[in-house]
């Protein structure tokens, strides 16, 4: 049996033989800027109508959708995906394309944007979305997952603004990146340690911290500079009783508990070109810090350059300019996760060279995630864990919603989508085991290929 078209532009399907389906009703540790309530961010929660990006939620689709395909995974199985972006020309040296590869239990919908590329959306069960949660390593100690699980789910639920009743569908989608936390459905390859996190997930169903009967926005981030910082500090929002600062004694075994690399002038000159901060061929000749600004010289100019900003522009185009050697390692041999991590730093130059040492790596606010690693290695428990770094807030039981849509793509100009059994659907039409491919454009095309 050959290909069967199940959506192609009018001039192209008049060519071939075409089955149209109509289209279903709709679907049922790191740095990161965490939402919290209040907050100016650029991450504040979307509504319940409207998602992050200002197109209609998934249960705001028309009921026939010619810019839109639904497709339902196996029962009990998934979908995975691979897909490609737009080309884009870069100076970085030996740049990979970017890619999209991951599989996803439950029902993809895919949308064609007005630039006719395409956004994925992931409607699956609200436990099946915890699990697919990639913020820490499965293979810590069973406490500090579980403090993670409890975080993770009261995180969700406070961003989104659940107030439903248990196993109702949450209407408001979550983002699948670091602006919300981070979700990667289940791991490509399989990583049998996944299991433990599971289980986590599974220990602490429906357990959430409440602050006056609500869920609690409990931000995290990876490791501090040896305290945390108040969420005013952090995000410009209205001081929460339950994020106050705490001293963190418990993060050393982090990679970035402590750091220090070294930048010579050289390099430092080439990136912040690169960025447009500095003048192309002008040689840097001295960098000092002070006040929170660098200072950055050459024979005949100087030029003072906020921290962030200066931050910025090393850690954007030294991994690009100089993949090589950036990020530097840690103290532990393992890579930094960016070349300066953190803005908790100090620096001085020396032989030609800027030193750059600090602490940490995140936002700063909420659990520090390696504080509950090391706190779990002392004996405590997840709820002393949470109660920590949470104002003394203890899990409750707590309604969960049945189902959750997550943002997990968009920019997506062609998608190939394998079904891991038979039992896959494509706006309502079974297809067993055959490959579905998608692309955008002018209108979407949807092609379903028996294997």
């Amino acid at each position: 049996m050959g290909t069967v078209v199940v959506r192609m532009r009018p001039l192209v399907a008049a060519t071939v033989a075409t089955l149209v389906l109509g289209a279903c009703t709709q679907p049922g540790p790191a740095d990161r800027t965490r939402r919290t309530p209040g907050s100016t961010s650029s991450a504040s929660p979307p509504s319940a109508s409207v998602d992050s990006q200002g197109s209609p939620s998934p249960n705001a689709r028309a009921p026939t959708d010619p810019d839109s395909v639904r497709i339902v995974a196996p029962g009990g199985g998934s979908l995975l995906l691979r897909g490609g972006y737009p080309h884009v020309t870069s100076p970085c040296v030996d740049p990979e394309p970017r890619r999209l590869l991951a599989r996803y239990p439950g029902t993809l919908l895919v949308r064609r944007s007005d630039d006719g590329t395409l956004r994925l959306v992931v409607t699956l069960p609200f436990q099946e979305y915890l699990q697919g949660i990639a913020e820490v390593p499965p293979s810590w100690p069973r406490e500090a997952l579980k403090a993670q699980a409890i975080a993770a789910r009261s995180y969700a639920l406070a961003t989104t603004g659940w107030s439903g009743e248990e196993g109702e569908t949450l209407e408001t989608p979550i983002c699948a990146t670091t602006l919300c936390q981070v979700y990667r459905g289940i791991p490509v390859p399989f990583d049998p340690n996944v299991r433990r996190w599971y289980r986590a997930v599974r220990q602490t169903a429906g357990l959430v911290l409440l602050i006056e009967g609500r869920p609690a926005t409990t931000v995290y981030f990876s490791t501090s500079n040896g305290q945390t910082y108040g969420n005013e500090d952090v995000f410009g929002s209205s001081p929460l009783p339950y994020l106050r600062p705490v001293v963190e004694t418990d993060d050393g075994a982090s990679p970035t508990s402590m750091w220090r690399i070294r930048l010579p002038f050289d390099d430092v000159a080439t990136f912040l070109a690169a960025a447009g901060e500095w003048p192309r061929s002008r040689p840097v000749t001295d960098v000092r810090f002070s006040d929170g600004r660098f200072v950055v010289s050459s024979h005949a100019r100087t030029k003072s350059i906020e921290s962030s900003t200066f931050r910025d522009a090393i850690n954007a185009w030294a991994p690009c300019l100089e993949p090589a050697n950036y990020p530097p390692p840690s103290r532990f041999g393992s890579p930094l996760p960016t070349t300066i991590p953190s803005r908790w730093l100090s620096a001085s130059s020396e032989r030609g060279a800027l030193i750059v040492s600090g602490r940490g790596w995140g936002h700063g606010a909420g659990m520090v995630q390696w504080g509950a690693y090391g706190k779990s290695l002392r004996g405590l428990s997840a709820a002393d864990i949470l109660a920590f770094y949470y104002g003394g807030l203890r899990p409750e039981q707590y309604p969960e919603p049945g189902r959750i849509h997550v943002q997990v793509a968009e920019g997506i100009t062609e998608l190939r989508i394998i079904p891991s059994e038979v039992g896959a659907s494509v706006d309502g039409r079974e297809v067993g085991l055959a490959r579905i491919f998608v692309t955008g454009g002018e209108s979407l095309q949807v092609e379903v290929e028996p294997r």
